[in-house]
């Protein structure tokens, strides 16, 4: 609905039904029929359909593809038909991985529509009855009751005992307790507006009728399908990277391939002959390789993040994920259990702590540090607490897990550590009647047959309860409660709020009058509930901060519940907690001052949370996002790394996110961010490698024109160099292992490029020292009287022999080549695989034609190998002298 007012919690039930033109009988059939036109169906729909044709063609905007495209047409002309087929094989991989990719929101929105609600019960003509639920209409009254999915958006008209549960809209970890009274302010929380039902939440208590406002992509959870659907990806560091990289190796391609062609017809050569020449050294320019080691690099970084319970879902996530400087991390299920727990008692006149998290009935009870067995006045609290409880705790594949309210799971397992059994208490103590919680009387009370007496028992909000009051249990005894008694009892329960504590109280009456049930009852105690966080979180917390990592946590829970577990993890130390109403006020530049110290933001909407991980990307960083709710799908796809749950997360979530975490486990981000940093770095040492062979192969063409020399290489022998030399050692590099202190290092600047100083000196270096020693060999064979081909032969093994030798001096930028030189076994095979190829090549017959070479003598032999060797002190010598930071400020580590 578009026509409506936008604070729907801030009009009376009387006003709603006038601005709808409704009553609460509903409406009749013939007017549902006729909105149904006006308004459309209760349905999410998807965003403009792309054609498959369209997705394809955004697959070629990438330079380094059209490059590679241009090769494999240059390689064909050429007649190489192996070689142009290996190229193209290497550029459809790349554009199938991108094409698959496109459909991930369309996908998400398709999950969000299998969520809704497929019936609803409505009044039609003051008549109830189940409709398809896309037929719901504004100014349909809707009836719930518990265990129904909500249908539309509504103004609730009555609720009895209604509670739901919006965890996966709001991140609310407890059912929340519905009303019908008027919201005065306006600005109020989704999380807050208490008289309205929303769309894909689930009723878990009690039942009422609700008048629909908004259907379809007008309700709350629409508004995140529309999200999902004008959100775009943002290209990743190491994409950034590649597309410059291609755009500079085709200016490269062009221009030096227009300097050669122009000089040789200057110098009178046959234009065909310069053509064919120059179509040689295009080849040179581009390394072949690249796309399908960086492809195959991510690939294997995905498996090894796999193993540490991190599923990738896009390749450019690996390295994204290396770069990360904030993750955004949800409360509810990510940092915390989502289980409730019983953390603190007060029973008995003192308080006790209780050990263990979420629902097993695993844990020890103390006092001041010392553990304590339960005294009468502690196991008269629990057993009290489970006679007043209707859930029950069960055990699935080693896991508990609480059916019925989640507070009553937690007082039930908090009793089982008692060695209280629910069902053995319930055998002996049958319940008689009860007097149903409701969210205007805040308690329940059960009447219990016990040995020969009848008692009720009663549970809720302590100043409900403590109100209703006139003894409480002292050790063995009863006695009056006295004004003071009730000071001390009301401080106790303020404190254990004030550590973020959802706070129930017990009491009891010996009595079988239910009329006087609640009156002149008997005080037990208070228990402090929380969503406790994950054991292992705050150690994660801990890492991140040393890896230079800052966490911050985005709720939409109240924010004395997120301060209480940002403190508790580490996460909030001397940093700002923001609610969403004032997030709301600021203005983005506020937002933009501030962001840096804000640790904790608290009852935020799905919008918020992509202007906090928007302001955080303005300023350059980095930004993960976790999440595992419906609230959290848009936050993700924003986000540079999406980061869902997989056992606790929704589809939606999961389709939204670059990663899925398969333990629920915030720890695995941090062995996730690891593989990410190891996997840009080795990213950077293949580049590095590729590169300065490339720039070898240039040089060596490149003098050999300027100076009228023949060309020193084939065709063949430059895409073999392209293809096998460099592929093989490049894809060994994407192995290495990680450098020592790799988590200790601040996060990579995204808008740093990946060729820093070292990385451009030594590349360009060793491409320099390549093409002296290449063309150095191959005018001095000349000079002395060798065959144009044996010529050409040697220089090519040479560059052959020179490239192995810089696969293993690039495994670092910095550090000598003698530091655990083998410590790379595939790089050692890779080099071994192509140094037994060599001897086939030069002295199998049937290798000479193609790769133009000749059985070589051992002194042959010993020149080539010496010169290449020469190689390793040149690049030495530089590592040196960044070592030394001879080459300036700049020349530090990437």
């Amino acid at each position: 609905m578009t026509d409506t007012p936008a604070s729907w919690h801030t009009l009376s039930r009387a006003d709603a039904l006038r601005e709808l033109r409704a009553g609460t009988e509903g409406l009749s059939g013939e007017e549902a029929a006729q909105r149904l036109d006006r308004y459309g169906m209760n349905e999410l729909t998807a965003g403009e359909q792309v054609s498959a044709w369209q997705v394809l063609a955004s697959q070629f905007k990438s330079a380094l593809i059209v490059i590679l495209l241009v090769a494999t047409a240059i390689s064909a002309g050429l007649g190489h038909a192996i070689e142009s087929i290996a190229i193209a094989v290497i550029v459809s991989f790349a554009i199938l991985l991108g094409f698959v990719q496109e459909y991930r929101a369309e996908r998400a929105i398709a999950l969000l529509k299998e969520m809704a609600a497929p019936t609803a019960k409505v009044l039609r003509d003051g008549v109830e009855r189940t409709v398809p639920a896309r037929e719901l209409v504004p100014g349909d009254v809707i009836v719930l009751s518990a265990g129904d999915k909500a249908p539309a958006d509504g103004r609730l008209l009555s609720a009895f005992n209604l509670k739901a549960d919006e965890a996966s809209l709001t991140g609310e970890s407890v059912s929340v307790s519905k009303l019908t009274d008027v919201l005065d302010d306006p600005a109020l929380a989704i999380g807050d507006r208490k008289n309205l039902i929303h769309s894909g939440t689930t009723v878990t208590y009690g039942r009422g009728t609700a008048l629909v406002f908004a259907t379809g992509m007008h309700t709350e959870f629409g508004k995140i399908g529309g999200l999902l659907a004008t959100l775009e990806d943002p290209k990743t560091p190491l994409q950034q990277n590649l597309d410059r990289l291609g755009k500079v190796l085709a200016a490269a391609a062009l221009v030096v391939v227009a300097i050669v062609v122009a000089l040789g017809v200057v110098r009178g050569a046959v234009m065909l002959d310069m053509l064919i020449f120059g179509i040689a050294l295009a080849v040179a320019v581009v390394p072949e390789a690249l796309p399908a080691v960086v492809t195959i690099s991510l690939a294997l970084g995905i498996q090894r993040m796999a193993k540490r319970n991190a599923l990738i879902r896009h390749l450019p996530a690996v390295e994204t994920l290396g770069s990360t400087s904030v993750i955004c991390t949800d409360k509810t299920g990510t940092l915390t259990k989502d289980e409730m727990t019983v953390r603190k008692i007060w029973a008995g006149g003192r308080f006790v702590d209780i050990s263990g998290t979420g629902y097993a009935p695993d844990g020890v009870f103390s006092v001041d540090g010392q553990i304590v067995e339960p005294d009468r006045a502690l196991r008269e609290f629990l057993e009290a607490a489970v006679l007043c409880s209707d859930a029950d705790l069960v055990e699935e594949d080693g896991r508990w897990d609480a059916r019925g309210d989640p507070s009553e799971g937690a007082l039930i397992s908090a009793a089982a550590k008692a060695g209280i059994s629910k069902t053995v208490l319930e055998t002996q103590c049958p319940r008689i009647d009860e007097i149903p919680f409701s969210s205007e009387r805040k308690r329940m009370t059960t009447l219990i047959r016990r040995a020969s007496e009848s008692i009720a028992y009663s549970k809720g909000a302590p100043e409900v309860i403590l109100a209703s009051c006139n003894a409480w249990r002292v050790g063995d005894d009863v006695v009056e409660l006295e004004p003071d008694d009730r000071e001390m009892l009301e401080r106790a329960s303020t404190s254990m709020a004030a550590e973020a504590l959802r706070v129930l109280a017990v009491a009891y009456k010996p009595t079988d009058d239910e009329a006087a049930a609640e009156n002149e009852m008997v005080f037990l105690g208070l228990a402090g509930l929380i969503d406790p966080p994950r054991e292992e979180v705050a150690e994660a917390i801990a890492t991140c901060n040393a890896a230079g990592i800052k966490p911050v946590m985005i709720t939409g829970d109240h924010p004395q519940t997120g301060a209480a577990i940002a403190r508790e993890l580490g996460l909030l130390t001397t940093g700002l907690v923001v609610t969403g109403p004032e997030l709301q006020a600021m203005s983005d530049a506020q937002l933009a001052q501030n962001v840096q110290n804000i640790e904790v933001y608290a009852r935020v909407s799905p919008e918020q949370k992509i202007r906090v991980v928007d302001a955080w990307q303005k300023r350059g960083a980095v930004v993960a996002m976790t999440g595992d709710g419906i609230n959290d799908a848009p936050a993700l796809k924003k986000a540079d790394v999406g980061i869902a749950m997989g056992l606790t997360g929704t589809d939606v979530s999961r389709e939204a996110a670059d990663m899925t975490l398969t333990d629920d486990n915030f720890a695995s981000i941090v062995s996730a961010t690891a593989e990410g940093r190891r996997v840009f770095s080795n990213i950077k040492k293949f580049l590095m490698f590729l590169l300065s062979a490339n720039i070898g192969e240039i040089g060596v063409i490149a003098v050999a024109a300027l100076a009228g020399l023949p060309l020193p290489l084939t065709a063949v022998q430059i895409l073999f160099i392209n293809l096998a030399t460099d592929g093989l050692p490049a894809l060994a590099l994407a192995t290495d292992p990680p450098a020592p202190g790799l988590m200790r290092a601040s996060p990579r600047d995204p808008n740093r490029s990946i060729f820093t100083l070292p990385v451009i000196v030594l590349l360009v270096l060793g491409g320099l020292w390549s093409t002296v020693v290449g063309i150095g060999l191959f005018l001095g064979l000349l000079n002395s009287g060798r065959p144009l081909e044996e010529a050409m032969a040697m220089t090519f093994l040479v560059l052959v022999l020179i490239e192995l030798f810089e696969a293993y001096s690039f495994r670092s930028d910095r550090d000598s080549i003698f530091n655990k030189p083998f410590a790379n076994r595939w790089l050692n095979t890779a080099v071994i695989s192509e140094l037994s190829l060599l001897p086939l090549i030069v002295y199998l017959p049937m290798f000479h034609a193609p790769f133009g070479t000749f059985g070589f003598a051992a002194s042959d032999w010993a020149l080539v190998v010496g010169l290449a060797f020469t190689i390793l002190p040149v690049l030495e010598l530089a590592k040196l002298a960044i070592r030394r930071n001879l080459f300036g400020s700049f020349a530090t580590a990437a």
